[in-house]
C-alpha cells in the first residue's frame, strides 16, 4: 500500500514555503490506518516492549494503536500543565523560543523497555526532549517510529546517534 496517498498535503501551512503533511486523512482510512499501524509495530516485535509512548497530540492516536496492537501499556508524552498528576519535565528549543514536555512520574519504570511514536520526524527537537524525558524515568529506549521523515532536517539521524532504531514509513523532501 502506497501510505504517501493517503497523506494530504496543504501548501503554505502554517507559513509560506511549508508543505504541511496531514495524516488525518491517514487516519480517516480504515485501511491505510491499519497499514500504518502494522508497519510501525513490525519492528517493536520481539523486543520485549512494555511501554509505549507518543507525543502530543497526534502520537497519541498512532502510539495507543500500537501499544495496543503490542499488549503493552501507553504513556502520554504532553505539554506543560497537561497531566493531572505529579510529572517530570524536560525543556527544549523551538523556533522561535522554548517549551516544556512533561509525562506523569509513574508512567514509565525504572528499567521498563519503551518505543517511542509520533507522526512526523522533522529537526528533531521534539523527539530528543521525549527521550531524554524518557531516559529521565530510567527507562530502555529500543525504538522510535513515525509515519513521516523529513530527512533533510536531519531528526532521525539526530536519534539513530543517540542509539535508536528509527522506523519512518514515507519520506518527503524539503520541509
Amino acid at each position: 500500500m502506497d501510505l504517501a496517498s493517503a497523506i494530504r498535503t496543504i501548501p503554505d501551512h502554517p507559513k509560506p514555503g511549508i508543505q504541511f503533511r496531514d495524516i488525518t486523512t491517514l487516519l480517516a482510512d480504515p485501511r491505510a490506518f491499519r497499514h500504518a499501524i502494522d508497519q510501525l509495530v513490525q519492528p517493536l516485535i520481539g523486543r520485549g516492549i512494555d511501554k509505549v509512548a507518543g507525543i502530543e497530540a497526534r502520537g497519541f492516536i498512532l502510539g495507543g494503536a500500537v501499544a495496543h496492537q503490542l499488549c503493552v501499556g501507553f504513556v502520554p508524552l504532553r505539554k506543560k500543565g497537561k497531566l493531572p498528576h505529579h510529572t517530570r519535565s524536560v525543556a527544549y528549543a523551538l523556533e522561535y523560543g522554548v517549551d516544556e514536555m512533561e509525562m506523569h512520574i509513574d508512567g514509565v519504570n525504572a528499567g521498563e523497555t519503551v518505543a517511542l511514536i509520533d507522526d512526523l520526524i522533522a529537526t528533531g527537537g521534539t523527539a530528543l526532549a521525549a527521550v531524554d524525558l524518557l531516559n529521565q524515568s530510567g527507562a530502555r529506549l529500543v525504538g522510535a517510529g513515525f509515519v513521516i521523515d523529513l530527512p533533510e532536517l536531519g531528526g532521525a539521524h539526530k536519534l539513530r546517534e543517540r542509539g535508536l532504531e528509527v522506523t519512518s514509513l514515507v519520506s518527503y523532501a524539503g520541509h
